[in-house]
C-alpha cells in the first residue's frame, strides 16, 4: 500500500541507524529482507521479538556470510535488489566479497547505502565509536546541558536516527529517483558525523552571526532564554514554553497573569534573570493540570512534559493516532502521512530466518 510498493531492499542485519532506516522504508511499503546470522546472536534486539520495534516490517533470512554457498545465495539477491543496507565499518563488506564494487558488477543500478559513525575515510574512520562520541566531535554535544554541568547526552536520537538513519534514508530515495533517470545505481555514504553537522547548520549560522557563544543555557533554543525552557510546576511535574515571537510571548504573559508585572522588554539580555525568576514562581503555583487548562490549545506556545507511558493517551496523540500497538507493543506509528498510499506496519520483527524459503520463492532464486 505505501509509496514504496514494489521496492527491493537487502538489510544486513546490524543494530542503531541502519535498522531504523530499514524500518522506515518497510513501513512505506518497500519488500525488506533482513538477512541476519545464522547462529544466535546479540543485536541490541529484546529477547522478545515482539518488542524489536526496529525490526517490524521485514522478513529475515538467515546466513553464514562465511559459507560460499550462502554467500552465493546473497549475491542472487543482491543482483534482484533495489537497494542495499550495510552498517558495517569500513573495509568489511570488500573482504566479505560485497562490497559496492563487487555488488554494481552483478546489478548495475543498484543503490548501495553505507552506514558509518565516522565515515568511509579520514583518520577515526575504522575507530569503534557510538551516538555520544559522533555528536561530541561535531559540537552538537558541547551545546546541550546545564551552564553549570557537564553536557547532557540528549539519548541516541541527534546521531543515530536523525544524523545517521534518516539521513541515510533520505540519501537512498534520492539515488533512487536518480537511478529512474540514468540507469545507475550509486553508493549512499552515510556517516552520523556528517547528518549531525548538518542538523546544526542554523546554529552554526547564528554562531557566525554573533547570535549564538558557545556557553551553554546562553542562548535563545538552548534554555538560556526564560521563554524557551522548561518549568516546574506546583506538583513537582513540568511544562515546556516556547513563546519566540512577540505576538506569542505577549500571549503567555497575558495567560499567565504577568502582562501588567513590569517585566524587563522580552529580548533584553540583562532582564533575562529576572524573567526567569518571575516565570519560575509563576508555573510553580500551579500544577501542571492547570497550567494545562489555561494555555494548552492556545498560540501561547506550550505543552505539558509528558512521559513515553503518558504520551499516546494525550488528547492530541490519540486523535491524531501517533501511537499505535502492534501485537500488545506501543510504538510510534509510521511518519511521515501519505495521502493516497498510506504506510503501514505489517507485522513485528520476524525470527531469525523466518522467511528464507518464502523470501528465495518471491525473489524468483532457486536453492537447496
Amino acid at each position: 500500500m505505501g509509496p514504496l510498493a514494489g521496492l527491493k531492499v537487502i538489510e544486513i542485519a546490524g543494530i542503531g541507524p541502519g535498522p531504523f532506516c530499514a524500518m522506515m522504508l518497510a513501513d512505506m511499503g518497500a519488500d525488506v529482507v533482513r538477512v541476519d546470522r545464522r547462529e544466535s546472536t546479540d543485536l541490541g534486539i529484546p529477547v522478545e521479538q515482539r518488542f524489536g520495534v526496529l525490526g517490524r516490517g521485514r522478513r529475515s533470512i538467515a546466513l553464514d556470510l562465511k559459507s560460499s554457498a550462502d554467500l552465493d545465495t546473497l549475491k542472487a539477491l543482491i543482483a534482484k535488489a533495489d537497494v542495499l543496507i550495510e552498517g558495517f565499518r569500513p573495509g568489511v563488506t570488500e573482504r566479505l566479497g560485497i562490497g559496492p564494487a563487487q555488488c554494481q558488477a552483478l546489478n548495475p543500478r543498484l543503490v548501495y547505502g553505507r552506514m558509518t559513525g565516522w565515515g568511509q575515510e579520514g583518520p577515526m574512520a575504522r575507530a569503534a565509536g557510538h551516538d555520544l562520541n559522533y555528536i561530541a566531535l561535531t559540537g552538537v554535544l558541547a551545546a546541550i546541558g546545564p551552564a553549570n554541568g557537564v553536557p547532557m547526552p540528549p539519548l541516541n536520537l541527534v546521531g543515530d536516527f536523525g544524523g545517521g538513519g534518516m539521513m541515510l534514508a533520505m540519501g537512498i530515495l534520492a539515488a533512487i529517483y536518480e537511478c529512474a533517470r540514468s540507469g545507475k545505481g550509486q553508493v549512499v555514504d552515510a556517516a552520523m558525523v556528517d547528518g549531525a553537522a548538518v542538523l546544526m547548520s542554523s546554529i552554526y549560522g547564528l554562531r557566525a552571526a554573533g547570535r549564538w557563544t558557545d556557553r551553554r543555557e546562553d542562548n535563545i533554543l538552548d534554555g538560556g532564554a526564560p521563554w524557551y525552557g522548561v518549568y516546574e510546576t506546583a506538583d513537582g511535574r513540568h511544562v515546556s514554553i516556547a513563546a519566540i515571537e512577540a505576538k506569542f510571548y505577549e500571549e503567555l504573559l497575558q495567560k499567565m497573569g504577568l502582562a501588567d508585572a513590569g517585566l524587563p522588554p522580552q529580548n533584553d539580555r540583562s532582564g533575562w534573570p529576572r524573567l526567569k525568576q518571575a516565570f519560575t514562581e509563576t508555573f510553580r503555583s500551579r500544577t501542571q493540570a492547570q497550567w494545562c487548562e489555561i494555555l494548552e490549545g492556545s498560540d501561547a506556545c506550550f505543552a505539558p512534559v509528558l512521559t513515553m507511558g503518558e504520551a499516546p493517551s494525550h488528547p492530541h496523540m490519540a486523535a491524531r493516532e501517533t501511537f499505535v500497538t502492534v501485537d500488545g507493543v506501543v510504538q510510534p506509528g509510521p511518519a511521515p502521512r501519505f495521502s493516497r498510499t498510506p504506510s503501514e506496519i505489517r507485522h513485528s520483527q520476524p525470527a531469525n530466518g523466518q522467511h528464507g524459503a518464502e523470501v528465495l520463492r518471491d525473489w524468483g532464486i532457486a536453492s537447496a
